[in-house]
């Protein structure tokens, strides 16, 4: 008989606490499917439903860290759902849909991310899906916890884990001056929240403003309808597009970054070109604000303004006090009109936003008649 170690009965550690997870599908094959892709992370308990009037069931006894909710469903869509949800119970939401207009709809209305559906029939692009799934509904859980955080508690900062840095897209280097140019650049960079907090940015800036280059991280299929929706709103005055290989940089345009590529602004005669580069993701996002940042660090410096929007996580921190130290304007969006504070928070403790401003005041400043741009 073994006897008891003379050390004692070892003692049981507590492991971290699990978070629910609601999932909202009306096909009981993706529910199951979608369960054990979740639960594959030991940190998420999954409940399921198999529609909007079931999910408001599991509401009252549960509150989830993350909904994941589908678009395309009987007796009430995943659109109508959310708007009712997002007045009456907002929560942290994951919307799974491969239609654009319908996920930019869903950023709009107030989902933390969009994931485009996989194409179930091929099971080799269900490993990379998953992973990426996965991956959102971690950020939408951490970006929940963090709303729900008090101002006065500690905040936890994101620590190193082998992401790849800006350096394997474009080695670092400092501002060298090529000469006069009369031309500016601004460069945005956003994520979660971004496609509201860009609408009502945009609106502020006058015909005349300096070419604009933005990252929001995005997948690449809806890049085009977004650009599209933000051309086509009556509020803003500037000519917004997909940004195109070798395009100028140009007064009175906006130019997006598409997805699935990364951005490098360079010095182009006296003015400034966007070169579209492939390469591995970024801090895990492919465009990357780090990426577009660095770049404008190195060919416009002083030339150059940015600024860092709503976001989970630390993408852009690094690149925006490169720009601050070639003497360009950096600009950080403040606490209380960010969706997810990460990104920005992350460039204020970094020492990388000579300015930390409510969105509404982030467009005077960086317009050059704004009185900001060259103190």
């Amino acid at each position: 008989m073994i006897g008891k170690s003379a050390a004692g009965p070892a003692v049981s550690r507590p492991g971290p606490a699990t978070m629910d997870v609601l999932i909202v599908d009306d096909s009981a094959v993706v529910r199951q499917t979608l369960k054990a892709i979740v639960e594959s992370d030991p940190r998420f308990k999954v409940t399921t439903a198999g529609d909007p009037y079931e999910a408001v069931e599991v509401l009252k006894k549960l509150v989830p860290a993350v909904m994941l909710l589908d678009v395309e469903m009987p007796r009430m869509d995943g659109l109508t759902f959310l708007r009712k949800l997002m007045r009456q119970h907002p929560m942290p939401v994951v919307m799974c849909t491969s239609i654009a207009d319908r996920a930019l709809s869903a950023l709009e209305i107030g989902a933390m991310e969009v994931i485009a559906k996989p194409d179930w029939r091929d099971p080799s692009k269900m490993s990379s899906w998953s992973a990426n799934l996965l991956e959102s509904v971690r950020n939408a859980a951490k970006a929940g916890q963090l709303r729900q955080t008090r101002k006065d508690e500690p905040q936890t900062t994101v620590k190193p884990d082998g992401r790849l840095s800006a350096d394997i897209i474009l080695p670092k280097q400092p501002y060298a001056n090529r000469g006069v140019t009369t031309e500016k650049v601004i460069a945005i960079g956003v994520s979660t929240g971004g496609v509201q907090a860009l609408h009502q940015l945009l609106a502020g800036f006058p015909l005349e403003t300096p070419g604009l280059v933005i990252v929001q991280h995005m997948p690449a299929d809806f890049t085009p309808a977004f650009a599209a929706r933000l051309n086509n709103d009556p509020k803003i005055r500037m000519e917004v597009h997909v940004c195109r290989h070798l395009e100028q940089v140009r007064p009175g345009q906006i130019l997006i970054v598409p997805g699935d590529i990364h951005s490098v602004v360079r010095r182009s005669g006296p003015g400034f070109r966007v070169d579209l580069v492939d390469g591995q993701p970024v801090n895990r996002h492919k465009p990357s604000v780090d990426v577009l940042f660095r770049s404008v660090a190195q060919a416009a410096g002083p030339h150059g303004a940015a600024a860092i929007l709503t976001g989970m996580g630390d993408d852009g921190a690094e690149g925006l006090l490169e720009i601050r130290q070639a003497g360009g304007l950096t600009i950080a969006q403040d606490e209380a009109t960010s969706t997810v504070f990460g990104m920005p928070r992350e460039a204020i403790k970094r020492g990388a936003a000579k300015l930390v401003l409510p969105l509404d005041r982030i467009s005077s400043a960086l317009h050059p008649n704004g009185g900001q741009w060259a103190d």
